[in-house]
């Protein structure tokens, strides 16, 4: 862990759901010590569950989420959205809504470099946690603010899930078909991991200049905001030309062909892409059809005005080979394509097989599976899994003790005022 290259540096998580917590992981992956701060008086949905503790009836009409579709004894720890981006953390409880509870928080801010959150704005408001209390306690802390809309203005306090995000910019209405009402648009939540990494990189930043001038500062970054960059075509083309895009469904504004066809086997799909004249050429190449003579696809102006026609044809050709098979044939020839796959596929697929993308974690109270690995790979300090998806309040005695050097009668006190704990209260369901 110390040729990590954030070794030494220690991280206070307050996050939720997706886009904070893998930011967090992201941070523990390349050695910071992140400290996930709980409370077993407070459940936050969708984060160690829908529910602290789900009945049967609960889980029949919500799906997966847990091994072996049993939530067992503490569910909490066996939730797998959570475990997901879990690991290489460590777990404390303590409850800040108590004056004793803020009072512990204060001290762990004093011995710590970086805050990231991803509440709501008037959550940390109504706790107290602002950046001025955590200056006082640590002058050159660095305090991460991720939010839906932003720390200032009109939505500042609105609360906000990637799918309302992904309504309110246009990306599910740029997602939709033609001739698809916007109901039947699947919900997407990609702005989440999109916003997790863009803080991982402003933290970083963040502590290089530390570093560079002794000063801390306030990261505000948001959702909506980390997401523009993913599609810039459609934003750009109103601002130049004030045209609206419009639904797109598989379709791009350039090339053409473009989609995702029916291949060989039951419900087998595959994606091509075709950018440009070259690639056109190689295209053809591999299909060897007489079709691809055809003068309305000479050009890529006119493969878009027929694209209906040039589809057709396509999924004629892709209908009678294997979704791999097309990939190989059109990859061959510098063509952009492939095979549509399910979960089972892509943990079988072979290029993330040989890339030791998967990695074995293990906890406790979930067992040993496989998990999505790491995002990079680096030849001097790669990251490895120190410990698998922490359990809540798994490193309470660490935390307490070692950390912030609290003695053995005050941390029982904490025990019997229910801070210190592994489990959420009786009265949480």
């Amino acid at each position: 862990m110390a040729n990590l290259p954030l070794a030494g540096v220690r991280v206070i998580d307050m996050t939720v759901v997706l886009a904070g917590p893998y930011c967090a992981m992201m941070l523990a992956d390349m050695g910071a010590e992140v400290i996930l701060v709980e409370s077993t008086q407070h459940f936050p949905p969708q984060t160690r569950g829908i529910n602290a503790r789900p009945t049967r009836d609960m889980l029949r009409n919500r799906g997966g989420g847990y091994p072996d579709g049993d939530p067992g004894k503490r569910p909490w720890n066996r939730w797998a959205h959570f475990n997901v981006m879990g690991r290489n953390k460590h777990s404390m409880t303590v409850d800040i809504t108590r004056p004793e509870g803020m009072e512990i928080f204060k001290r762990l801010v004093s011995v710590s470099d970086v805050l990231v959150e991803n509440y709501a704005a008037d959550v940390m408001d109504k706790l107290g946690v602002t950046y001025e209390m955590l200056k006082r306690q640590k002058p050159d802390i660095i305090f991460a603010k991720l939010s839906g809309w932003g720390d200032t203005s009109k939505y500042r306090n609105f609360r906000a899930m990637a799918q309302s995000i992904d309504v309110m910019l246009g990306h599910s209405f740029l997602r939709g078909y033609p001739d698809m009402d916007q109901t039947e648009v699947t919900t997407s939540v990609a702005e989440d991991p999109a916003l997790g990494v863009q803080a991982a990189f402003a933290i970083v930043a963040a502590l290089h200049h530390r570093n560079r001038t002794g000063k801390g500062q306030v990261l505000d970054l948001c959702l909506a905001e980390g997401f523009m960059p993913y599609m810039p075509q459609a934003f750009m083309d109103y601002s130049m030309n004030g045209r609206l895009q419009g639904t797109l469904g598989n379709r791009d504004p350039v090339a053409a062909p473009c989609g995702v066809y029916r291949c060989l086997g039951d419900d087998k799909w595959v994606s091509i892409m075709v950018n440009g004249d070259e690639e056109w050429k190689g295209f053809c190449r591999a299909v060897a059809e007489d079709w691809t003579k055809d003068e309305r696809f000479g050009n890529p102006l006119s493969r878009q005005r027929h694209q209906d026609e040039l589809d057709k044809l396509v999924g004629i050709w892709t209908s009678r080979h294997e979704g791999y098979e097309v990939m190989y044939l059109l990859q061959k020839q510098g063509v952009a394509a492939g095979p549509l796959l399910d979960e089972a596929a892509v943990y079988a697929d072979p290029q993330l097989n040989a890339r030791g993308f998967w990695v074995e974690e293990s906890q406790e109270d979930s067992g040993t599976h496989l998990y999505p690995g790491f995002m990079w790979k680096m030849s001097k300090t790669p990251p490895v899994v120190r410990r698998g998806p922490v359990r809540m309040g798994e490193d309470n005695e660490y935390v307490y003790r070692k950390v912030l050097g609290i003695g053995d009668a005050e941390y029982e006190k904490l025990v019997e005022t229910g801070h210190i704990g592994i489990d959420y209260a009786p009265h949480i369901k």
